[in-house]
């Protein structure tokens, strides 16, 4: 049969206080102690958490102002209510508690009915803001949702303009995101490097049609007019309240043609002025038009892509990433048959 009982975490150093709360609420929660402020920060932690703590303020080492202070700063543990149960109670502490994130006191020596009550009453707030919270997070989970798959259709709507399939903003991603984390990366940081890559040539939009698929080389101006999707890219894509998604999807249309050695465009900066994503960027984007056809040519064999990359490491690319993407071949290569356009 399932335990269906709430959990209450009693913080205290006196033993004789622990056993009167502890047989004040044992009928109906399940019980954690812990004897010291160090303790409950460690029980609080656990899987799962305590629904409810009451904690003593008055502790030797750590005492719970302190303990609720670290409880709140952590995310993990700054939902759990807390009530202090103290002897001793001014005006000034009751100000301080609840600054810290406390939402009760209980006074010593305790009033069982009264004590139960208020704990009854706090769980209940408790799980009302959960219920609401979950409610707001999953609104929020399914809002960012919608506006990552925008933001994916627009990078695919720039390629099927540039008579692509949409694939190569897909593997140029996957690609970004792989060399992200080799290159030491934290995962949240090279996650919003994947959903941003896919934005990076949304300039081409604004080329005309005759350049842009033109199937030969392009005249010095046409080169030019094509070299102008950056601005146009970063012109769509900016904006003074951008999310974190669309501010990095800037950072990538405007430096992924920067190359190492200050010869790129549209600014010519060089090294590791070039952010560290558009750095990145440069060598999937290239290595994927590499190994993919166009109007203007075929597909290169994807030993010859890695060629290139070789030749180019400290001209065109960052020559610690080039050496890092080619340690994981194998997975490059996995992700270009996992999403070939044929």
């Amino acid at each position: 049969m399932t335990d269906n009982k709430q959990t209450i975490l009693i913080v205290d150093d006196t033993p004789a206080n622990i056993d009167v709360l502890a047989g004040t609420f044992q009928q109906d929660y399940r019980i954690k102690v812990a004897n010291s402020g160090k303790l409950a920060i460690k029980i609080a932690q656990m899987t799962p958490a305590p629904d409810i703590i009451l904690l003593d303020i008055m502790m030797p080492e750590m005492d719970g102002y302190e303990v609720c202070s670290i409880l709140k700063s952590q995310p993990n543990t700054a939902h759990i209510p807390i009530i202090f149960v103290t002897a001793k109670i001014t005006a000034e502490d009751e100000i301080k508690g609840f600054r810290l994130g406390a939402v009760d006191y209980i006074t010593k020596p305790i009033t069982p009915l009264v004590a139960i009550q208020r704990v009854k009453t706090h769980l209940a707030l408790a799980n009302q803001n959960r219920e609401l919270y979950l409610q707001v997070k999953n609104q929020t989970q399914e809002i960012n949702k919608t506006k990552l798959e925008v933001i994916q259709r627009l990078g695919r709507a720039a390629e099927y303009k540039d008579n692509e399939t949409g694939l190569h903003v897909q593997r140029m991603a996957q690609y970004c995101h792989l060399l992200a984390i080799a290159a030491g990366m934290n995962e949240a940081d090279a996650d919003l490097l994947r959903d941003a890559a896919p934005m990076h040539d949304i300039g081409k939009i604004g080329i005309p049609d005759g350049i842009l698929l033109k199937d030969d080389k392009l005249t010095a101006e046409e080169w030019e007019v094509m070299k102008t999707h950056v601005n146009i890219g970063g012109d769509i894509l900016f904006g003074p309240d951008n999310s974190s998604v669309l501010q990095l999807a800037h950072t990538v249309a405007m430096t992924h043609h920067e190359k190492f050695n200050g010869n790129g465009y549209p600014e010519g900066i060089a090294g590791e002025d070039i952010p560290l994503v558009g750095r990145i960027s440069a060598i999937a984007d290239v290595f994927d038009a590499l190994t993919s056809p166009r109007p203007y040519k075929k597909a290169w064999d994807t030993e010859d892509a890695f060629a290139l990359l070789i030749e180019e490491k400290g001209e065109h690319f960052d020559p610690r990433l080039v050496d890092i993407f080619l340690q994981h071949k194998q997975e490059i290569l996995e992700i270009k048959e996992r999403l070939s356009d044929l």
